[in-house]
């Protein structure tokens, strides 16, 4: 069905209902003679007549009676459908689906999801990703949270952390055994966590500098470092560097509440660099979906009332 049909033919309910071309101009905000030219088309148009018209009156005919009352309902029904996308853009609702790179999740959505889905009990909240980017449109997400590099040329990117810091981190107890390292250097006395990453077996590289501020890390001379344990997760680094297996390379706010606990100690400060954060994502810069706006706003205040960002307590100490 064209388009131009379902103009004609709410403008025919509007004529049918008021008997009257002028008072269905007045609610249709056309002129009674282009409204009356659009019916002669769409008679032409199903090659019946629809409407009985004399110089005073207009009333259906059969033929316009039997689609009135087929249209009746129908229209109702995109009107209330309508409504509903309507009251939809005023209070949070529907379906949000997020993909989000997994060390993301914990450092962006972990602290507000709670408040977020308590504020709005009306949101379904589905998170997935992994650590190599999509299309996020063509995969049904509404929008992505991950690095920079994410982002394609023609999405709107919004920054959702400060830049994060790098942080070298161990336990007391490894320490204890092992002179905590004074520069890059000291590191290949000891036993690094490596991480690899699982979508191109590639090792992360421990590109250490000092005080160096940065968009990326990319091009930092990198520090050779070993150690007898690889792993894929960075909960896995960070595990294994609290039971005293090693020296673990991660970002500052994921180790922080171990570092407060007491169950890390950071080393080699001066030498971490900043790296750039993360942003969320989304197609389109107008008319950005209501539940995905609140958010945005939920992240950004939370962001704001903690000048920094710490990780939520994490259950698998024992």
């Amino acid at each position: 069905m064209r388009r131009a049909d379902l103009t004609d033919l709410s403008a025919f309910v509007a004529v049918a209902d008021h008997r009257s071309f002028r008072a269905a101009a007045g609610q249709l905000g056309v002129t009674p003679s282009a409204l009356s030219h659009r019916m002669r088309q769409l008679e032409q148009h199903v090659g019946v007549r629809l409407l009985h018209r004399t110089t005073r009156s207009v009333s259906p005919t059969d033929a316009g009676r039997i689609l009135l009352e087929q249209l009746h309902p129908a229209i109702e029904q995109i009107t209330r459908a309508m409504e509903t996308v309507k009251m939809s853009q005023k209070r949070p609702t529907g379906r949000l689906a997020l993909y989000v790179h997994p060390m993301v999740a914990q450092i962006v959505l972990v602290p507000v999801w709670r408040k977020f889905l308590a504020t709005y009990p009306d949101i379904r909240l589905e998170i997935a990703g992994a650590v190599e980017p999509v299309d996020i449109v063509a995969k049904g997400f509404d929008a992505g949270i991950g690095p920079r590099e994410f982002v394609a040329l023609d999405m709107t990117a919004v920054r959702v952390t400060p830049p994060l810091k790098i942080a070298v981190v161990g336990s007391p107890d490894y320490f204890a055994r092992n002179p905590p390292p004074q520069t890059p250097a000291d590191l290949k006395r000891h036993n690094c966590i490596q991480m690899r990453l699982p979508q191109n077996g590639k090792y992360v590289q421990w590109s250490l500098s000092r005080k160096n501020i940065m968009r990326s890390i990319t091009g930092v001379p990198v520090t050779p470092t070993s150690g007898n344990l690889t792993v894929e997760d960075i909960d896995l680094a960070i595990r294994a560097s609290i039971d005293g297996v090693g020296i673990a390379l991660t970002l500052e706010t994921l180790a922080d509440f171990f570092i407060r606990s007491g169950h890390l100690v950071r080393v080699l400060e001066d030498w971490s660099p900043l790296y750039d954060g993360f942003y969320l994502y989304y197609s389109g810069q107008r008319q950005v979906p209501v539940a995905l706006r609140a958010l945005i706003d939920m992240i950004k205040v939370s962001y704001r009332d903690n000048k920094r960002l710490k990780r939520p307590e994490v259950p698998f100490l024992g």
